[in-house]
């Protein structure tokens, strides 16, 4: 069979969604997941293999790995979320949970999940990502290799791609270092030899096979090694020869450095991307096709105001500054990486943080939020917002107003143990969020509502409105008392937009003028 024309890549999304961004814990080493792996197919093979129960990967986690049961469900939960369930699948069982009274109702609840137990093993081995090693943390980098240096792309490139769960090279270098071991983990154990390695006889089965595509389009080692290619439709790709992103909403600002693409026009859906970087005192936003299941990566964006309302199936945040992201619902999950004084606005069904300062995160989400390593005063507060479409969004992507854990973060790493790294906002704190766009639809309020403490501080706060109304109305002021007391207000009311910083949102809302160029959405 000729196969000089076979292209195999590594897949995106198990890297960008999967792969937790903090250092994996020490027992997901190749010598205990293959460990685990003959456990499952020898000694444990009711609920474990070919489907892994959450009770057998509970057993096996905190049992033998010693993982507490909130980080053992949090690696169960993420691979779970990858598969391909449909919204219905989704919401109800946002909808069973919901309905849980007790701690024992939900793990009951959980107990009947499984996920594919070949699959499930090379996710935990890729969470080795992340690792730490020695000489990285001496000198900074990995050391060179010919791979390396033959397929890295431009320094412009190669630089937007620091983030290893973004980077395609990465993925593609990860496995291909490891491909050995991870087909030593896809085995039987009757395949392996007395030191449980493969040797020149071993087969892998079918079922092995098929656990690969999880990882890669394709299949076998040595095929593998000589045909793998770096990614067509991952981030660098999209940054060299992606299609210029149109805006329904942009303003003339400093645009020259910012670079924005999409792949939309030429990859297949689950592996769509959108790269923004270097965006500057801009207001943008989209609400298309373009952005629907798209996994979008924003980079280096300061003091801008960005809206990509549409449903969407990733978000990674990092290294931004002073700026407000409002984002449709995210599917998988959204993850922030060292950022300073941002606000993000977003139903997800999970959001991650780590190397974060100073960031409010007005949230909906079915599951715990995560603080990773580095974080710094992190406010977390309820989701305050709503355009036409949402609702209908949320559908989409299988999210419910129920259960929501906007407010019982998960810390998950030690340095981050003490409770005071984040903050509830308090309620007298509080206020909504308008989107200033017009759309179409059916959504008029914010889903699920809101908290009662929050709701009383906004209905509290119109009380006093309504009152100070009905007091200069009393006031019979004449003509030139009313002009003179509505110039004061002006006065005072400009004064405040210019010490929050919200001039600048309101006038990056004033359309370009005529003949400039606005982007068509």
């Amino acid at each position: 069979m000729d196969q000089s024309g076979v292209l195999l890549w590594v897949k995106a999304e198990p890297f960008i969604v999967g792969a937790l961004q903090t250092p994996p814990p020490s027992k997901f080493s190749l010598h205990y997941l293959k460990k685990i792996a003959t456990y499952v197919r020898t000694r444990y093979t009711e609920r474990a293999y070919p489907r892994l129960y959450w009770s057998t990967w509970r057993h096996i986690a905190c049992g033998k790995l010693q993982l507490a049961k909130d980080v053992a469900w949090l690696y169960f939960e993420i691979f779970d979320s990858l598969s391909m369930r449909s919204p219905e699948e989704r919401l109800e069982w946002s909808e069973i949970l919901s309905n849980c009274i007790s701690e024992d109702e939900i793990e009951k609840q959980r107990n009947q999940v499984s996920v594919d137990t070949l699959q499930f093993l090379l996710f935990l081995y890729i969470q080795q990502l992340n690792k730490v090693s020695l000489r990285t943390s001496l000198i900074g980098e990995e050391w060179p290799s010919p791979r390396n240096k033959s397929q890295s792309p431009d320094i412009s490139v190669k630089s937007n791609c620091h983030n290893k769960n973004w980077n395609d090279y990465s993925h593609q270098a990860f496995v291909c270092d490891h491909l050995s071991d991870l087909l030593e983990l896809l085995l039987d154990p009757e395949q392996l030899s007395a030191s449980s390695h493969s040797t020149r006889s071993s087969l892998v089965c079918r079922e092995a096979v098929v656990a690969l595509s999880f990882l890669i389009e394709g299949t076998l080692e040595a095929w593998l090694r000589a045909h793998l290619t770096v990614n067509p439709f991952g981030t660098s790709a999209c940054l060299t020869s992606g299609k210029k992103l149109a805006w329904a909403h942009q303003v003339e600002g400093t645009t020259k450095r910012a670079k924005i693409a999409c792949n939309t026009h030429v990859a297949p859906r689950m592996h769509r991307m959108v790269v923004m970087s270097q965006v500057h005192k801009q207001t943008l936003a989209k609400s298309s096709d373009t952005l629907v299941g798209a996994h979008v990566r924003i980079h280096r964006c300061n003091e801008s105001f960005i809206y990509l309302l549409s449903p969407l199936r990733s978000v990674t945040i990092e290294k931004c500054r002073n700026s407000t992201f409002v984002l449709g619902p995210v599917e998988t999950v959204l993850h922030l990486h060292s950022c300073d004084s941002v606000k993000v606005i977003a139903v997800c069904h999970r959001l991650s943080i780590s190397s974060t300062t100073s960031c409010v995160f007005h949230i909906l989400t079915p599951v715990r939020p995560l603080i990773l390593s580095g974080n710094q005063s992190i406010t977390f507060a309820p989701f305050h917002t709503h355009y036409p479409m949402l609702e209908d969004h949320m559908a989409r992507t299988g999210l419910a107003t129920v259960p929501n854990y906007w407010d019982n973060p998960l810390v998950i790493c030690r340095e981050s143990s003490d409770s005071n790294v984040f903050q509830l906002l308090p309620p007298c704190e509080f206020y909504v969020f308008i989107v200033p766009f017009e759309m179409e639809g059916d959504t008029t309020e914010i889903p699920g509502g809101l908290p009662p403490a929050y709701q009383k501080a906004l209905s509290q706060r119109e009380q006093k409105i309504h009152i100070w109304q009905k007091t200069v109305k009393e006031a019979r002021l004449t003509k030139d008392q009313r002009k003179q007391f509505q110039l004061l207000v002006e006065n005072k009311f400009y004064e405040w937009l210019v010490n929050t910083g919200h001039r600048q949102q309101l006038d990056s809302l004033v359309p370009p003028a005529v003949g400039s160029k606005q982007a068509a959405g």
